[in-house]
């Protein structure tokens, strides 16, 4: 155990996670919790591996995501001020502020209205994966169904007109996606160009909508800036489009290739909460939650984390650790233990929680039942994925209907 400021060696990441992440985390847990790493721009950074020291460290005061209490390393992606003044980049105070204009947008009266909306939706996209399936024998899931699902939902929450609806996905997974360069550059100044007028747009034009009721926040009530108005738009479009998009592909592919839970789950359908639970745990695409620094020298797992550094709690890894979930590496939806950090912990938890679990209970529901034949189209070790130190997620998922026999 190391009792100095941390390890002489730096491990380089991106290479090992995108070989097999599961794997290498299961390596750095066994050597100790927290590791000085270097990123894919050579910036150093702590990753820590240990569930113990993940949840302590999601719940902890000393961990920030104020830039500003950044010495050193990795400080994510280089936003605009109208994109960056978001919830994951500014302090507890200024959180807890925006985050109480945000939530009724997503507390539990809202989330009921739009449980008939949503599955609607669930119904038209089943039916155009099946036509798909029909007319050329196979479909992809996250064309037909995983990308449209959310966006939809998401957008229909802050009134994003359906024709713009694909730009701005399209957009993201280019800003997600490697290796960045001018790429990302274009896609963050379409991005931001697009909110800017989104929001000018609405404040001509206000509806009923979350949107509409952050604009009149900012404009009659002045309980936000102006570039905090557009960074929450950002935000609520990207987290509440990306996250649940892969959380529907990756678990898909968790249940159909594997036939004895995937029986279960047709067999029982009062099992799909708990299976659901299982899958944010197994099946997450974010391998790590949002940098954060340490206001005060912290020790981790007896490694003294200098303040500023750059810390990266590694979900991935803590979702796998055996310290905490006995045969970890097995999903297992009769698992006794259905508590994860995949949709956050203390002040940063998920504000769309309630709205995540509906769609994918939904979505799963409806591909699972009504469509009860449905198998992967191609092999499983040949599903490309988008793998990085920030998340593992499937770009396609092919998919057939197979008929028992």
């Amino acid at each position: 155990m190391h009792n100095s400021r941390g390890p002489e060696s730096v491990l380089s990441i991106e290479d090992e996670i995108r070989k097999d992440p599961y794997a290498f985390y299961a390596r750095l847990r066994a050597r100790g919790s927290a590791h000085r790493v270097a990123l894919p721009d050579g910036s150093p950074a702590w990753l820590v591996t240990h569930e113990a020291d993940v949840r302590d460290g999601l719940a902890g005061q000393v961990f920030s995501v104020d830039k500003r209490n950044s010495t050193t390393g990795f400080k994510g992606f280089s936003l605009p001020p109208a994109l960056d003044a978001n919830l994951l980049n500014i302090g507890a105070e200024d959180h807890l502020r925006l985050r109480r204009l945000v939530g009724q947008g997503f507390g539990p009266r809202r989330v009921r209205e739009l449980g008939g909306r949503i599955d609607d939706a669930v119904t038209a996209l089943t039916d155009r994966l099946l036509g798909r399936v029909r007319v050329r024998g196979t479909a992809d899931v996250v064309a037909e169904f995983a990308r449209p699902l959310p966006l939809k939902v998401i957008g229909d929450i802050l009134a994003v007109p359906e024709r713009e609806r694909a730009d701005f996905s399209g957009w993201v997974a280019t800003m997600l996606a490697p290796p960045g360069g001018a790429e990302l550059a274009r896609a963050i100044e379409r991005i931001h160009a697009y909110l800017v007028d989104l929001v000018a747009r609405r404040r001509a034009h206000p509806g009923d909508d979350l949107l509409s009721d952050l604009v009149e926040a900012r404009d009659a009530g002045d309980r936000l800036t102006e570039n905090e108005l557009v960074s929450l738009a950002f935000l609520l479009l990207m987290a509440g489009s990306e996250n649940v998009q892969h959380m529907i592909s990756n678990g898909l592919f968790t249940l159909l290739s594997r036939p004895d839970q995937l029986a279960a789950v047709r067999s029982a359908p009062d099992l799909l909460p708990a299976a659901v639970e299982e899958l944010f745990r197994f099946a997450h695409p974010n391998h790590t939650a949002i940098r954060r620094f340490p206001t005060e020298d912290v020790r981790i797992g007896g490694v003294l984390v200098p303040a500023g550094d750059t810390v990266l709690f590694s979900l991935a890894s803590a979702h796998r650790d055996e310290a905490r979930y006995p045969e970890a590496d097995r999903f297992d939806i009769g698992r006794a233990d259905k508590t994860h950090l995949a949709l956050g912990h203390g002040l940063h938890y998920c504000l769309g929680a309630p709205l995540a679990r509906l769609q994918l209970t939904a979505a799963f529901s409806a591909l699972l039942h009504r469509l009860p034949a449905l198998r992967l189209a191609s092999p499983a070790d040949r599903l490309p994925w988008t793998t990085t130190f920030r998340f593992h997620a499937l770009r396609e998922l092919p998919v057939t209907v197979v008929p028992d026999r």
